[in-house]
């Protein structure tokens, strides 16, 4: 299954050329045209319509980090999603980090290699402006998303999440 690799924050050209063939998966950058998409998926997934969430969250994120968003198509279609941010200083870290703030993945194309093509390209990005350290937080009780991120690689950190319910 080839997965075309795009510069982060470059017009999506592929590598080597050709036409992506029937069922898959290319990785470009998110554009504005791309949020009615997102927030389906999202509301396919959480069962919330977040159309205007999403289209600020992508104004942010081209404001604010050197990464730039990810969509991914089966066929021509929205399948998923990742966003990532870069920071040089963040929460006491004082390393090139970078956060997986969110992926998504349309129901009907889970099991398909989407998650893993979006999040192999978004290290790659992160790979061209020197971080060095990824991190994510997860719910500790949605196991698949568990397991995903330790096949990406991911291991317990060193931090903890605290919370207080107001």
């Amino acid at each position: 299954m080839p997965i075309y690799k795009y510069p982060a924050g470059e017009w999506p050209i592929p590598v080597g050329g050709g036409k992506v063939a029937p069922g898959d998966i290319s990785i470009r950058t998110m554009r504005q045209k791309d949020i009615a998409a997102i927030a389906a998926i999202d509301k396919r997934v959480l069962g919330k319509d977040r159309r205007e969430y999403w289209a600020q969250k992508l104004e942010h994120s081209r404001r604010e980090s050197p990464i730039t968003p990810l969509v991914a198509e089966i066929d021509g279609k929205v399948a998923g999603f990742i966003i990532g941010f870069a920071s040089w200083w963040e929460y006491g870290v004082p390393d090139n980090i970078g956060w997986v703030d969110t992926i998504g993945v349309d129901p009907a194309c889970q099991k398909k290699g989407v998650a893993r093509a979006l999040m192999e390209e978004l290290m790659t990005n992160f790979r061209m402006i020197d971080v060095d350290t990824v991190f994510t937080m997860v719910d500790w009780r949605e196991g698949g998303l568990l397991r995903f991120f330790d096949r990406m690689g991911f291991e317990k950190g060193d931090m903890i999440n605290l919370k207080k319910k107001l």
